[in-house]
């Protein structure tokens, strides 16, 4: 007789998934334009740099989602600095 496949969980049934709480930093490499960028993105905001850079843009959540500052201004800030 086959076996039944294992039961999905119960967010799996609603065609939803549960989203991991923002704890600790996220690096992730970004390829565009030919030039390779690390995103940090960390419980206090999201930083672009240059890939081995250490300086780059960085903006926190609360400016990004409240309107403390100007994101549009703040996140066009050039990498190469």
């Amino acid at each position: 007789m086959p076996r039944r496949p294992a039961r999905p969980g119960p967010y799996l049934c609603l065609g939803e998934s549960m989203p991991a709480k923002l704890d600790k930093t996220i690096k992730r490499e970004l390829a565009l334009d030919g030039k390779l960028y690390t995103v940090t993105i960390s419980p206090d905001g999201v930083k672009i740099t240059l890939k081995g850079a250490r300086k780059g843009p960085e903006i926190s959540w609360p400016a990004l989602l409240g309107g403390d500052a100007a994101p549009s201004r703040d996140l066009i800030v050039p990498v190469d600095v």
